[in-house]
């Protein structure tokens, strides 16, 4: 054990390792490391609810196992925003739990540790797609993969029965859905209060590239072109306007719920869960919410249509663990990175059926799914993100990609005089420049 750890130590790149130490105080030398020192460990999860106490159950299993004591704290709003007030406090946390779409940005702020994947124990049990999201531009790991999760229809069953259609399986057919869930009353309270679509459609966070980019995809669109560091932008090709046009036209039909461009996504969910909207690309974690309200019984989950000469495609994301860089406990963090994803782990971490799962599809590929929860709409999540999900593009920071797309797609599904095509080269001008300034272009 202390040989494979310390393989792990030495990969630490002696850069990154020493911004951590500057920004993190949270020790000053190797000689300093104490193996049964405190974890402090920072969870992106809102205060108070059953993923906060899924967290401190976690840890406090931990600590039962190994002695290490631990200190969980969960902050929702403004995550990135405290993370970085607390580097410049030099008041890092030892581990931070937080989206896979953050490691570019932590790489290069030089925050966290480069990890050895043949050196994390359980590490061969892990699926390959998996570590895809803690792999960096350059082709290293910077974090142990943790929760993995990617999105679905949900879908009003009860109003496509009323109106008399079936599941779509072809855009075309998706589109009439929510035409008719638009027009044909099918709540039945004889007023024109219903719509099809709840777009979560704000710039804030890029929610509006992050919530199209599964259309993207499956309408045979891009991003980009090419291969890691030598990526072409492909935001303007063919298949990428066609499906940015599809999405504006969605607008400007009046199928989408009123005042999606200006959403978030927990500004969203109401619309779904009150009877707004009836067709809601989301994710897993939703599914204890809606099961409350509008009703287990009333809605479907559905995987996403193939788009006109695409494949059927989802974003693939989720939760990695960081290992902070300066951490005076380095021991103590791979060992609990292990533990996170070990069968025990991750089997608690899901907590079952219930609504507290901070670990949504494992990433333990010896994790049997269906003896930890009954419910078989998780094996439907778990089918899409095995066969056809996707991560964003590996590139040493994804957020200004997000964000770009973000104000563009917003721009175009608000003003439906704004050309698609205009709007798509001028953002892949940008692309090709933030390609050249971060060295990730072709």
């Amino acid at each position: 054990m202390s040989q494979r750890r310390a393989l792990l130590r030495l990969v630490v790149p002696m850069a990154a390792l020493v911004v951590g130490l500057s920004v993190a105080g949270c020790g000053s030398s190797a000689a300093e490391q104490d193996s049964k020192g405190q974890l402090d460990i920072w969870v992106r999860k809102p205060p108070g609810t059953e993923t906060e106490q899924t967290a401190k159950d976690l840890a406090a299993a931990f600590t039962e196992k190994t002695g290490v004591p631990t200190k969980v704290t969960a902050i929702f709003e403004d995550f990135e925003t405290k993370l970085s007030q607390a580097a410049a406090q030099k008041q890092l946390p030892d581990i931070v739990i937080n989206d896979t779409a953050q490691l570019g940005t932590l790489v290069k702020q030089g925050l966290v540790r480069e990890i050895a994947k043949d050196s994390v124990e359980g590490h061969d049990q892990l699926t390959p797609i998996s570590w895809d999201a803690a792999t960096a531009a350059d082709g290293k790991a910077y974090a142990v993969p943790f929760s993995a999760q990617t999105f679905a229809l949900l879908i009003r069953k009860d109003w496509r029965e009323k109106v008399g259609a079936g599941v779509p399986s072809t855009w075309d057919e998706l589109n009439a859905l929510a035409t008719k869930f638009t027009k044909d009353d099918p709540d039945g309270n004889g007023e024109a209060d219903t719509y099809g679509y709840v777009v979560p459609g704000s710039t804030k966070r890029g929610y509006t590239a992050w919530y199209f980019s599964s259309f993207l995809w499956a309408a045979g669109g891009d991003f980009f072109t090419g291969e890691p560091g030598k990526y072409t932008p492909a935001i303007n090709s063919a298949a990428s306007l066609a499906a940015v046009e599809w999405f504006q036209k969605s607008f400007c039909d009046g199928l989408v719920v009123p005042g999606a461009a200006t959403l978030e996504t927990t500004q969203a969910h109401p619309n779904f869960e009150s009877g707004v909207g009836g067709i809601y690309l989301t994710g897993p974690y939703m599914m204890g919410k809606f099961d409350a309200k509008p009703g287990k019984d009333l809605y479907e989950v559905v995987p996403l249509p193939a788009g006109p000469g695409g494949a059927p495609a989802a974003l693939a994301e989720g939760e990695n663990v960081y290992l902070m860089a300066g951490s005076d406990n380095q021991d103590g963090q791979e060992r609990f990175a292990e533990f996170a994803v070990s069968v025990e782990g991750q089997t608690l971490a899901m907590d079952g059926d219930q609504p507290g799962n901070i670990v949504r599809l494992p990433v333990n590929s010896t994790v049997d799914l269906a003896s930890v929860r009954t419910d078989p709409r998780w094996q439907t999540f778990d089918d899409i993100y095995q066969s056809s999900a996707r991560y964003v593009p590996q590139v040493p920071e994804w957020t200004p990609f997000l964000q770009s797309s973000a104000e563009t797609l917003n721009a175009v599904v608000s003003n439906c005089d704004t050309p698609a095509g205009t709007a798509l080269d001028e953002l892949a001008a940008t692309f090709a420049e933030e390609l050249g300034r971060q060295g990730a272009g072709g």
